[in-house]
């Protein structure tokens, strides 16, 4: 029998679904989840946080609509069991009690917000299944957020992990308010990311893995910009190799772009068109400080390891 279940992931930016068919008992440890759907929305749940510690009332009730639409397709699609996880924007939040009331009445369970480390080991288990052979491990996995950075080194399983506070929302909203941002503003952002970047690194023993695997939007939309696909192509993205010079190249010209000119790239998500420059430059600062000369970029992440969860 089928087991079907449902996915969302809340972040500081995005809101993201997966709806999925659970391997079988007889498929064997490593089998693979069979996608049904998945589907992001850009809310911007983590609106202003940095600077006042509380959801917006209006991010809050963007987060509803799409959550509201998600509980419909579940519904439709038979999903028999639901988990929702909330990130950092949530743990973040003064007045995250208002966020949990508005999910429990919106989808029927309330969302798990939690830490930083079981989002980073959820993020690494999505990540590492199904990864090519040519990926060698130990893995340094990295899921790039709207309000922060997971860290994780390990080969099939977490040896240790770290949550920072760089994702590309807070770099953005804290140090890139230009548009574009002025070479001062850059300098300040690359500063603050990394101090933080090589504490996340030592903490987690970064440099000793082989393989770097990005994850989330920014690092997949930096490689669909690198491969220069004529649109956002999952397929093509998934388990990219994408060299360190690629990188550095595509984040500078995201930082010389205005969000407009950033919007008119085929593969950009507009909700992301703001905040692609910041989250671009916390890659290229990972990879220089872990030493790493290329990235895989993985389209499955924390919404497949919650999937994993359920067995």
């Amino acid at each position: 029998m089928k087991r079907r279940v449902a996915a969302i992931d809340c972040g500081t930016n995005s809101i993201r679904l997966l709806v999925a068919d659970l391997p079988g008992a007889a498929a064997g440890p490593g089998a693979p989840l069979v996608d049904v759907t998945r589907w992001m929305e850009i809310v911007r749940l983590g609106q202003g946080v940095d600077r006042t510690g509380r959801l917006a009332p209006e991010a809050i009730e963007r987060t509803r609509v799409a959550l509201a639409d998600y509980a419909a397709t579940i519904g439709e699609l038979d999903a028999e069991r639901i988990r929702m996880v909330a990130t950092s924007a949530s743990r973040d939040a003064a007045n995250a009690d208002e966020f949990r009331a508005m999910v429990l009445r919106t989808l029927g369970v309330e969302p798990e917000v939690v830490t930083g480390d079981e989002e980073a080991r959820l993020s690494f288990t999505g990540a590492v299944r199904g990864l090519s052979t040519d990926a060698r491990p130990p893995f340094l996995v990295v899921d790039i957020g709207g309000g922060s950075t997971e860290f994780v080194v390990g080969a099939g399983t977490v040896d240790a992990a770290i949550s920072v506070d760089i994702g590309c929302v807070r770099m953005t909203e804290r140090h890139l308010p230009g548009d574009p941002p002025t070479p001062e503003e850059v300098a300040a952002a690359r500063a603050d990311i990394t101090a933080t970047v090589d504490r996340a690194i030592e903490a987690v023993s970064g440099r000793t893995a082989a393989t770097l695997v990005g994850l989330a939007g920014s690092v997949t939309t930096v490689a669909a910009i690198a491969l220069g696909l004529p649109g956002y192509d999952p397929g093509r993205i998934h388990h990219a190799r994408v060299g360190y010079d690629k990188v550095a190249r595509v984040t500078t010209d995201l930082l010389a772009m205005s969000a407009e000119q950033r919007r008119a790239l085929p593969v950009m998500h507009p909700g992301r068109a703001d905040v692609i420059g910041a989250g671009a430059l916390v890659l290229q600062v990972i990879m220089e400080r872990a030493g790493m000369d290329s990235v895989v970029a993985s389209e499955h992440d924390i919404l497949d390891g919650i999937c994993y969860s359920f067995l």
